[in-house]
């Protein structure tokens, strides 16, 4: 595993750092936001092209430094947009892990507030979601539309990240692997990985966990692709979103299975808080397909 990518030495020490840290899980977090954004500006733009979306205004400057206010496509939030993503997103992953794991928080709340690993997926979108369409609706910016744009890129996105995951070996990995159950066509880092140099240092069971990483990075490009495949559906505005909702949901409900984490009591069934949010997710978009697979009157 690389869970750091490069080291650069300071010509002197600042703040009591002698170097700077270029981690894979940040690097691919990163790459995630940024392939989010690009390919949300793309669509916003085509959509505003086609009429399907109206402009926002926009405050510029003139050539003589004056500001002035214009009509622009809704692509031009996207800077601020992905400012509010990666804030929220950072806080909310930070915010639900403490709440998954409330008794290692109370022995020692710094250790885990300021631990580089320690995110959680869910609360990361959550309190990015709310930011974001708090944002987009102050500006004037059909919601539904805006949402049925982003929601399929945030599933690549995801994907991304779950690399910077297997990267760092920061404990997002599955259950020990059954070496007996390995079908031959499989590679063995496919099916049983023992995360070497995990930045976690932990040592692992000789036949490797599941790397579900990397069986996530698969779901969701795949699911990607075909949500991208469906920008031009037929139905109403928060079609596509629902969709997207009912394959983030049915993805991570299908992962946990094979999941390390942290189970909780309700209803007498031992569950995590991910497959909790998972069937969350799962009726919220089938209620949204069911009400939403028409066509706009």
């Amino acid at each position: 595993m690389y869970p750091r990518l490069l080291e650069i030495p300071l010509p002197i020490e600042f703040l009591g750092l002698s170097s700077i840290t270029i981690y894979s899980f940040g690097a691919m977090m990163a790459t995630a936001f940024l392939m989010a954004a690009w390919l949300t500006r793309r669509e916003l733009d085509r959509l505003y092209k086609k009429g399907v979306l109206n402009s926002v205004q926009v405050t510029t400057k003139k050539p003589n430094g004056k500001k002035q206010t214009v009509q622009a496509s809704p692509s031009t939030l996207m800077g601020t947009i992905t400012v509010i993503a990666v804030v929220g997103g950072i806080v909310g992953a930070k915010v639900f892990h403490i709440l998954e794991n409330w008794g290692d928080f109370m022995i020692n709340p710094a250790a885990m507030i300021f631990s580089q690993g320690g995110l959680t997926f869910y609360g990361g979108l959550l309190f990015a979601a709310v930011g974001i369409m708090w944002y987009v609706h102050k500006s004037g910016v059909n919601l539904f539309r805006f949402v049925d744009s982003i929601l399929p890129t945030v599933m690549l996105a995801y994907g991304i990240g779950r690399i910077g995951c297997h990267l760092a070996g920061d404990g997002d990995w599955g259950i020990p692997a059954n070496p007996d159950a390995q079908p031959s066509f499989v590679p063995d880092w496919l099916w049983g990985e023992t995360y070497p140099n995990n930045i976690l240092g932990e040592t692992l069971p000789e036949s490797g966990v599941y790397p579900t990483s990397i069986y996530e990075f698969v779901m969701a490009s795949i699911l990607f692709g075909i949500l991208w495949s469906l920008r031009d559906h037929p139905f109403k505005a928060g079609w596509l979103a629902s969709l997207s909702l009912l394959f983030f949901g049915v993805e991570r409900l299908l992962i946990e299975q094979i999941r390390v984490n942290n189970l909780f009591d309700v209803l007498g069934m031992q569950v995590t808080q991910a497959e909790m949010i998972s069937v969350v997710m799962i009726v919220a978009g089938i209620v949204g397909l069911a009400i939403l697979t028409r066509r706009p009157s």
